[in-house]
């Protein structure tokens, strides 16, 4: 069964489908045949605007694990045994008033709206009518394709594909050396809040965040424009908000 004839989220992609068409339209004067590229660039900073008090509580709870963090190492060389550790961690954050889950706010409150991105790109038709939003590209790249029908196509088709994964590895690296010089440590949700990655965890951790950039290659241009912009607009956000927030 394709979920997206499912009525509800029939509407959603639907309503989506025009919202991404209008913005498309205001700015074809400017963008040109680029237009629906550009619609789908302003859909994004739309919901980034709109999750800007959930990036306030990530950059706070980064704050509070800087503030905490010789506290939690003190904790986690007293306290051998994993069951009283994790409490004695939870009192710390409760008397503290800081979540240790705040940092997956932003990833949780965006899954919903790439995965409507991602639909949205995926389906010749959409609440019973012809996705005419198959029809637009980037720069010769067809905004529905990933990279690997893309490569059937040729160079032509290829390349916007390649500079999006090439930008979107770059800001990735950034933020990431960029949070490690704010925390000063790494943290391995698995181990527990606060505790420092285990060595045979190093390699997992270095790599985790490019996580973003396979699942890119794999899916619709368009919600690799997405998540592009998405994590320009994270970079850019954190660090004013660390700037505001930890001074």
């Amino acid at each position: 069964m394709d979920l997206s004839t499912f009525p509800p989220i029939a509407v959603v992609l639907g309503g989506l489908q025009s919202l991404v068409t209008t913005l498309g339209v205001l700015v074809e004067p400017v963008a040109g045949s680029s237009a629906a590229a550009l619609g789908v660039v302003l859909l994004t900073l739309l919901v980034r605007l709109v999750l800007v008090p959930v990036g306030v509580s990530q950059v706070r709870a980064e704050v509070a694990r800087r503030r905490l963090a010789p506290a939690i190492a003190d904790l986690n060389r007293r306290i051998t045994d994993p069951a009283a550790r994790s409490k004695a961690l939870m009192a710390l954050y409760a008397s503290e008033k800081a979540s240790p889950l705040a940092g997956c706010l932003p990833t949780l409150a965006q899954a919903p709206v790439l995965t409507a991105v991602y639909s949205l790109f995926a389906h010749s038709e959409i609440a019973g009518h012809a996705n005419a939003l198959l029809t637009h590209t980037l720069g010769g790249a067809a905004l529905g394709a990933n990279l690997f029908a893309s490569l059937a196509v040729g160079l032509p088709a290829v390349w916007p594909y390649l500079v999006l994964l090439a930008l979107l590895a770059v800001v990735v690296e950034t933020s990431r050396r960029a949070t490690l010089r704010f925390t000063g440590t790494v943290t391995v949700p698995t181990a527990g809040p606060g505790q420092e990655a285990l060595p045979g965890m190093a390699g997992l951790v270095r790599w985790l965040p490019f996580v973003s950039v396979l699942f890119a290659a794999f899916a619709p241009l368009a919600a690799a424009l997405y998540l592009v912009t998405s994590a320009a607009w994270t970079l850019g956000e954190r660090a004013v908000l660390r700037r505001v927030l930890a001074g």
